[in-house]
């Protein structure tokens, strides 16, 4: 059985191709969106296939600037200046974020084989083998679960973890052609198929874990680099019970709409911006939307998503002799309270 859940659906320009389709209510607190997105800086909650659960989208920078645009014209809250911080959503199941979370990640499909231009299989797994630990992820810990719904300051429950060794396995999944444009059907499948290839078949072997579904160059699902750069969302079955996986395309095929030399930071800066947004956001929301976000429906990475200045602006860390381009998260703690965007914790 698919988990789904229903929001207060509105148009938003740059995702209007995307199919819109009504389910029955089983998420927790579903939030509303803002008429414009600008109140998630065009990210947030979406549905894009009948029968399926919704999709937190990472917007492109398009996407970014028109909803900051319009948040500047008093259309929107804006998403790295909004007021209002995250709130606790009341968990899916007890579950709410990650308290020792596992990264799998998943190449899909033959297409890998000998066709990796940008060299994003090895930066995606340095980044995962190193990141865990770091000040820059530590932002997650303030964000909980085990407390009540609504519930702004975690004083009790269990933080969302961040301890180091977060990569957990990597499999090259690619004895067959993986689907050219998969849906999302066919992405929540393969995450299916990971947990099994991991021997994570139960609910508690994956109540802290997330896998990552890599499609090869030429190969991404329908809307890549024009109505988002890469989601993530979670899938039920009954021999694995809810999994939470993201599907991350093969990143530089978008130029710059995904992060292609954003603030200087290199053509190949978009695949750790993008994929360390989607992290954090799964580390903090495991099971969308029962996490933690906003009153706009916004999680902790759409807030501070494509920040060319000031203060959160995406910049390079370094992390055990490693360089990495990263956007900042959002951390209700800054700013005595008020919140704001942290490159880190």
């Amino acid at each position: 059985m698919i988990r789904a859940s229903h929001i207060r659906r509105s148009f938003v320009p740059a995702l209007g191709a995307l199919l819109l389709v009504s389910l029955p209510a089983a998420h927790a607190q579903a939030p509303q969106a803002s008429a414009n997105g600008a109140g998630n800086a065009g990210g947030g909650l979406r549905y894009i296939e009948a029968g399926q659960p919704p999709v937190m989208v990472h917007p492109t920078l398009e996407t970014a600037q028109f909803a900051r645009q319009q948040a500047a014209r008093g259309g929107g809250s804006g998403g790295a200046s909004t007021s209002n911080n995250l709130y606790y959503h009341g968990g899916v199941g007890g579950i709410g974020v990650e308290t020792a979370p596992k990264i799998y990640l998943v190449f899909w499909g033959s297409q890998w084989n000998g066709n990796d231009p940008s060299g994003e299989a090895q930066i995606l797994q340095n980044f995962f083998s190193v990141i865990g630990g770091s000040s820059w992820l530590n932002s997650v810990t303030q964000y909980c679960q085990g407390v009540p719904t609504n519930t702004v300051t975690c004083t009790s429950g269990t933080p969302a973890g961040n301890q180091a060794g977060i990569l957990a396995g990597v499999w090259s999944d690619n004895g067959a052609k993986a689907p050219s444009r998969p849906r999302q059907s066919q992405l929540a499948a393969e995450a299916v198929r990971a947990a099994q290839h991991f021997g994570n078949t139960s609910a508690s072997k994956n109540a802290s874990v997330q896998y990552v579904i890599a499609t090869a160059t030429g190969n991404s699902a329908s809307g890549f680099g024009t109505q988002y750069c890469a989601w993530h969302s979670s899938t039920s079955s009954s021999t694995v019970g809810t999994v939470a996986y993201t599907n991350l395309p093969y990143i530089t095929d978008a130029g710059a709409s995904c992060g292609a030399n954003f603030n200087g930071l290199g053509p190949n800066a978009g695949i750790t911006i993008v994929e360390g947004h989607e992290m954090g956001e799964t580390i903090t929301d495991q099971f969308p939307n029962g996490g933690w976000l906003d009153a706009n429906g916004a999680e902790n990475g759409d807030k501070c998503a494509w920040i060319s200045s000031g203060q959160g602006a995406s910049t390079t860390i370094t992390v055990s002799n490693y360089q990495f381009p990263v956007q900042s998260l959002w951390s209700n703690a800054f700013n005595s309270g008020a919140g704001g965007c942290v490159l880190s914790y």
